[in-house]
């Protein structure tokens, strides 16, 4: 079993800052990219970044220059840093991770956390 444990959510108002971190644990050999998702109600789940075991980024394009991803991992953790957070940031935010056993990989999710940008 693995689990990925978000944190770090909240209210915050526009132009400010929060970071998300997500843990993994239970069986977990290795772990292949990391990434954070995240749903707006009415909308699709997006990309906001992921990264790779080698520390590769790629962000969606509406996030680039304002927020970063990075990971530990010795610790299996992923972390998203949030700075500008404009209105339209609002979501749930879902931390992703993919993880291979015997030559296949799979999807984990974690349970989401809300970011909320209002003043």
């Amino acid at each position: 079993q693995v689990q990925l444990v978000e944190s770090g959510g909240g209210l915050v108002q526009p132009g400010g800052s929060l970071r998300l971190s997500c843990a993994a644990s239970g069986s977990i050999f290795s772990i292949n990219d990391m990434g954070w998702y995240r749903q707006a109600p009415g909308k699709q789940r997006e990309l906001v970044a992921v990264i790779t075991s080698g520390g590769t980024t790629n962000y969606g394009d509406s996030v680039k220059g304002r927020f970063t991803i990075s990971r530990d991992n010795a610790k299996n953790t992923v972390y998203l840093q949030m700075n500008s957070l404009k209105p339209e940031n609002t979501a749930v935010y879902y931390c992703n991770a993919r993880i291979p056993k015997r030559f296949v990989e799979y999807d984990y999710w974690g349970q989401g956390t809300q970011v909320t940008v209002s003043s």
